[in-house]
């Protein structure tokens, strides 16, 4: 054991001897530079310069054009230019494909199986058929049908509608009136006022007869109903029915907003029109 650990002892003094590096003036024997190093320092500073070296190599190769200089890398030059040759290519195939299907197409007329003389023939029938423009005009059951048609209203709700049967109005929104339905003014509607994206509700069963922007009004939708009855909506907030939907009594068809450059704060302005006339809606609807 003794041994042992004078060896151990040795090594250690060993590593830990620190020796004295001086430069001197050949001439003057003057001292320039000295330093004082140990074996296990210059170890370790030899391993620490080794692995600095070997990362800045790594840097070097990895990310600076250093590396097309090393066997087995290619230039970004070389990809791009390998890149547009292979465009070329593919694109050369395809020509070549098409003067291909081309020329097999001309090689029955080149070698005689098929005559020119049948390709003539073929163009001079073709010439000679003519489209009696007469059999394309209408008949007068034809005409008479699309003025039938034609004259038919696009949704016709009220042909289908027994007239006998009462139209019950429901309210479109809940809220106060904000301002009243005043013919002298020509504000032939009233105002509800409302917060800001509450549900408005169709009066009645209906169809969607417009749904769009306008400039004045912004968003409006309008309903026409049975009895001849149109409801109109404007400055919604958000509209949820598009043109030509059929919407039922009560169904939500959009929101109280304030679009449009007549508005002056979120609210509805609604109409009622009978008959192409602008009614009252508090004759027909109760808004409390």
């Amino acid at each position: 054991m003794a041994i042992k650990n004078k060896k151990k002892s040795k090594l250690k003094q060993k590593l830990t001897d620190k020796y004295r590096l001086v430069v001197l003036n050949e001439d003057t024997f003057e001292e320039r530079f000295s330093l004082k190093l140990s074996r296990l320092n210059a170890f370790v500073l030899g391993g620490v310069f080794s692995i600095l070296l070997i990362a800045v190599t790594t840097v070097l190769i990895a990310f600076t054009p250093i590396k097309e200089y090393i066997p087995g890398y290619s230039s970004t030059a070389l990809k791009i230019k390998a890149a547009k040759l292979t465009f070329e290519a593919e694109s050369l195939k395809t020509k070549l494909a098409i003067l291909e299907n081309y020329t097999k197409a001309l090689k029955p007329v080149l070698t005689g199986e098929i005559e020119a003389e049948s390709i003539d023939s073929i163009q001079t029938d073709a010439r000679q058929r003519v489209i009696d423009e007469s059999k394309l005009n209408a008949s007068k059951e034809d005409s008479l049908f699309r003025e039938k048609v034609e004259s038919k209203d696009r949704f016709p709700i009220q042909n289908n509608a027994n007239s006998n049967v009462k139209i019950v109005f429901f309210a479109p929104l809940s809220g106060s009136i904000s301002q009243d339905f005043d013919a002298n003014s020509k504000h032939f509607a009233v105002d509800i006022a409302a917060i800001t994206g509450a549900p408005i509700k169709a009066i009645a069963d209906g169809r969607v007869i417009f749904s769009g922007w306008n400039t004045e009004t912004g968003y409006v939708i309008i309903l026409k109903h049975t009895k001849d009855f149109i409801s109109v909506y404007k400055h919604n907030g958000n509209l949820l029915k598009q043109q030509g939907d059929f919407v039922k009594s009560g169904e939500v068809i959009a929101s109280v907003g304030s679009t449009g450059e007549l508005t002056t704060g979120p609210h509805l302005h609604f109409e009622l029109w009978s008959g192409g006339y602008a009614v009252n809606p508090t004759n027909f609807i109760d808004f409390k």
